[in-house]
């Protein structure tokens, strides 16, 4: 269960990998992009990052490492001390399964060799009726106690189940979103480098980049997904062994409650004694089983408080921070303005076309610029940045990335076999489709840039850790809760239900005795009589 939860962790934090490439880009390569899923907010500079301790009142825990003294780093999973005092919060329960363990098997042997060596038989003057009636109702006590530790522990495996599943399967889903849309930014990319406007292209230098880049997309992408397959199939068997063990656990209790009150209250000794043995080595595996649950609940419980309180605290030094490649605020502002400004190259390469062949009336012997142009002229397409990359409002006479396709068709000619314009017009068919997909490039890049921003500067993994905080710990907490408290009372429980078999046995064995010895004096009595 505890690799379960760190490979839950680790394919989290998969998700990040992606960056890891970006990080390496310089500003002249990269040309980042995404579907806009998230708003990215820019950042406010601060002049030097504060360090925060994750989870500080929570992991405040003793340190068997460190002669039990009080742990102060916070979340840590690279830290030994952490996962020391973590691993302490279960100490008492392996701690009981230890004492049970060696206690009642020198507690058993104790007996047997009594019941071998100093057996006698004792004449009994008295029953002791009430010894009897309490020990069979403490034994019905204990027993139902076991059987509720039992259907507490069989519904909270199934809900911890759905609920751990559930998780995974968002994590999984924002992954493959990730894949999706990094996949998606080198298609645009692809489409950028090979675009052509009537012979006009982008330079060579700009392919090439695009190339090198698109070579490290791929390579994200591909890295990210393989991992997302290979963590998730892991958790899953996992899970599912998980769960299988805890189902048998909590059925076997639950046989166990039943035939042990039952052979208890029939009187089959020999078969109540070799429940005693197997429930001896099961109580204790529980006690143990119980211990690994309450330290999984504190790592998760420590895990949900870390992440609620870097997503409050984005720009403090933390141990998470160490943990996801995030670039730096500074690399996520040279990816964006790199963006720009291949959307502006895309732009202007379209506004180059309109202006000198669309919108100019070349004479007929102007060559292949010439395919009778005419009518009111084309307007250009707006550029979303200004020379410094801010934001822009489009000027009168331009038509925006959204509507270009629609307004530019109204420009449309149709073309006689030779290619010439025949109706009014300024673009041919062949030009506004290469217009068309010049467009949807610098669409796709203008629209898929903040996603790779966030993903980046790691806004994308600070939303995907708030909803999992939100909306996936608290019934992972509530329910491992349950899981560890079914096993500590189904534990508790049958321990004390087997001390009682034996308290009970012995009390119905002395019980029968005393009955037989007095049914044996009343007969002597009447042969004496008779005589």
């Amino acid at each position: 269960m505890c690799i379960s939860s760190a490979s839950l962790l680790s394919l989290l934090l998969c998700i990040m990998h992606p960056t890891t490439a970006f990080a390496s880009f310089s500003p002249e390569e990269t040309v980042p992009g995404g579907i806009v899923h998230l708003e990215a907010s820019p950042p406010a500079p601060l002049a030097e990052n504060s360090s925060l301790i994750l989870a500080a009142s929570r992991t405040h825990r003793h340190d068997p490492l460190d002669n039990f003294k009080r742990y102060g780093g916070g979340w840590n999973i690279t830290n030994e001390h952490y996962w020391a005092s973590v691993g302490f919060t279960g100490a008492p329960y392996f701690a009981i399964a230890g004492v049970w363990f060696i206690g009642f098997g020198l507690v058993l042997l104790v007996l047997l060799c009594y019941h071998c060596c100093c057996k006698r038989r004792v004449k009994l003057d008295e029953l002791h009726e009430k010894a009897y009636t309490i020990s069979l109702i403490l034994l019905i006590l204990f027993t139902c106690a076991g059987i509720a530790g039992s259907i507490l522990l069989y519904v909270g495996q199934d809900k911890f189940h759905r609920n751990i599943s559930h998780t995974l399967d968002y994590v999984v889903d924002q992954s493959e979103f990730t894949v999706q849309n990094l996949r998606n930014v080198s298609g645009y990319l692809d489409l950028a480098k090979t675009m052509g406007i009537d012979q006009v292209f982008l330079p060579v230098s700009d392919q090439q980049n695009i190339d090198d880049l698109n070579r490290k997309l791929n390579r994200a992408a591909n890295d990210l997904e393989s991992k997302t397959k290979e963590n998730s199939r892991t958790i899953r068997d996992v899970l599912d062994n998980v769960r299988f063990t805890l189902i048998v656990v909590a059925a076997a209790m639950l046989v166990l409650a039943f035939l042990g009150l039952l052979f208890s209250i029939f009187g089959l000794k020999t078969l109540v004694y070799f429940l005693v043995l197997g429930a001896w080595f099961l109580v204790a595996g529980t006690f143990i089983l119980c211990g690994v649950f309450v330290l999984l609940n504190s790592a998760v419980g420590d895990t949900c408080v870390a992440m609620k309180e870097w997503v409050a605290h984005p720009y403090e030094d933390t141990a998470l921070d160490h943990i996801l490649p995030c670039v730096d605020v500074a690399t996520a502002e040279q990816s964006l303005n790199q963006s720009k400004t291949v959307t502006s190259k895309v732009v202007t390469v379209v506004n180059k076309v309109l202006s000198t062949v669309a919108n100019s009336n070349f004479p007929p012997n102007a060559g292949p610029l010439y395919y009778n142009q005419s009518g009111p002229l084309v307007p250009t397409l707006c550029d979303p940045y200004t020379g410094r990359l801010d934001d822009r409002q489009c000027n009168a006479g331009e038509v925006n990335l959204t509507n270009a396709p629609q307004v530019w068709k109204n420009y449309t000619c149709t073309v006689s076999s030779s290619g010439i314009c025949a109706t009014t017009g300024r673009i041919t068919p062949d030009i506004y489709k290469q217009l068309i997909v010049a467009v949807n490039i610098s669409y796709g890049l203008y629209h898929y840039t903040p996603f790779l921003v966030n993903l980046e500067d790691c806004t994308f993994v600070r939303e995907t850790f708030g909803t999992i905080t939100v909306d996936y710990c608290p019934g992972l907490r509530q329910h491992l809760r349950w899981v560890y408290i079914g096993l500590a009372l189904v534990s508790t429980g049958i321990m004390l239900s087997i001390i009682f078999w034996v308290v009970y046995s012995k009390q119905r064995r002395r019980r029968d005795e005393y009955i037989k010895q007095h049914a044996d004096g009343q007969y002597m009595a009447r042969e004496n009589n008779k005589s």
